[in-house]
């Protein structure tokens, strides 16, 4: 009988037992909101921006209400107009030119390459036939392009960089974390990012104007004062009244489950990548498969794990993703026509002005993605690397 894998694709691991007491103890107290707190008490989510600003060595953070609205109030703190051309990757994720639109941006698509990268020759071109002023740089599935070109391209023609990191909490391009090359870094704590609160966002800046903006934009009610990681107070004062409240907050609650799951972060990030090399190890040399170039300059965390059939037709990948499903092996196609749960292409996404690429579109019909959580182990996945070769092998 053939071997079939148990585990769940979808299952986070615990809390630490330090954010269940953390998160019992607001409960108790029932000071939730972030400006709720007695006399000389700083909040939960102040002391958390503090401590996640340190990790980074940033000047200034912001904890908000997901990854998303952190990145809409990137673009909003920038100065985003309604009808602004906004840059982006052809592979990313749907609240990527979900914030763009919610800005009030339009979304111009960069294309990839079959490193799964933005390609530097077509942003060149974008920036030039868009006149865009904004790259929304996503780091898709934790892949890092060359931030040292990416910067010199964008600065040679006056372009701001936000990087999306929601994938890349802990990676780095050389030595310099992800999320420190653009004016303004963002970030996940969705369930499935490296830092779990079930939702919730972060936006990072060393920029006084951009964070006051931020801070005004998240709906602080005029108590900016309460915040620790944040600009001088005068940085509020010219625009406090004509910054509008868009209320975005993160709460003490979640403030206080995260906490403690940021001490752990760096032995998580190794935890992850050893699975991933595990699956790397166990494709590696299988007939049709491509696996993602990863520069040694990339320090990666890889949460997830990407490989590409480029050779085989829609239908044999559709029969490969069943017949892994059938083992419990959960695969997810970024070629499939309609977009299946979080898993979606440039296309679905109608709101945004219709745009042909090419060269993406063809690397998207041939990736496969599946999710590495903490709750496997070494050993499922070399189980899980050994069902998808064999059906693969089956197919071929």
């Amino acid at each position: 009988m053939e071997k079939k894998f148990l585990g769940n694709f979808t299952q986070q691991e615990p809390l630490p037992e330090s954010s269940i007491e953390a998160a019992i103890k607001v409960m108790r107290h029932g000071r939730l909101h972030r400006y709720n707190v007695e006399n000389g008490e700083i909040s939960e989510t102040a002391l958390f921006e503090k401590e996640f600003a340190k990790k980074l060595d940033v000047r200034f953070c912001l904890a908000c209400a997901s990854g998303g609205y952190a990145m809409t109030t990137a673009l909003r703190a920038l100065g985003i107009k309604p009808g602004d051309k906004i840059l982006t990757n052809g592979f990313t994720l749907a609240p990527v030119p979900g914030a763009i639109a919610a800005a009030g941006g339009e979304v111009v698509f960069v294309e990839i390459t079959d490193k799964l990268l933005i390609d530097f020759d077509d942003l060149q071109q974008k920036i030039i036939s868009s006149k865009s002023k904004v790259l929304l740089l996503s780091h898709m599935r934790g892949h890092i392009c060359n931030m040292d070109e990416l910067m010199a391209i964008c600065n040679k023609f006056g372009v701001q960089v936000i990087e999306d990191c929601a994938h890349t909490m802990g990676a780095k391009w050389r030595e310099k974390s992800s999320g420190k090359f653009g004016i303004i870094g963002c970030y996940s704590t969705q369930t499935y990012k490296h830092l779990n609160s079930g939702e919730g966002g972060i936006l990072v800046t060393n920029n006084e104007e951009i964070m006051a903006r931020a801070i005004m934009l998240s709906g602080s009610y005029m108590l900016f004062e309460r915040h620790i990681s944040r600009p001088d107070i005068n940085f509020f004062d010219n625009i406090k009244l004509d910054i509008p409240n868009c209320s975005g907050r993160m709460d003490n609650l979640r403030a206080a489950i995260l906490r403690p799951q940021l001490k752990n972060l760096d032995s998580n990030c190794l935890a992850w990548n050893k699975r991933y090399a595990v699956l790397e190890s166990g494709l590696k040399g299988t007939k049709g498969v491509k696996l993602v170039h990863r520069d040694a300059r990339e320090k990666f965390i890889a949460s997830s794990f990407q490989f590409l059939l480029p050779d085989l037709s829609s239908k044999d990948i559709i029969k490969i993703v069943s017949r892994c499903a059938i083992r419990g092996v959960e695969l997810k196609w970024f070629g499939a026509e309609e977009p299946t749960g979080f898993t979606s292409r440039y296309t679905s996404w109608q709101y945004a002005p219709r745009q042909t690429l090419d060269k993406t579109e063809r690397i998207l019909d041939g990736l496969l993605d599946l999710r590495l959580p903490l709750t496997f182990s070494l050993d499922d996945c070399a189980v899980i690397s050994e069902i998808i070769k064999t059906e693969i092998e089956k197919v071929i």
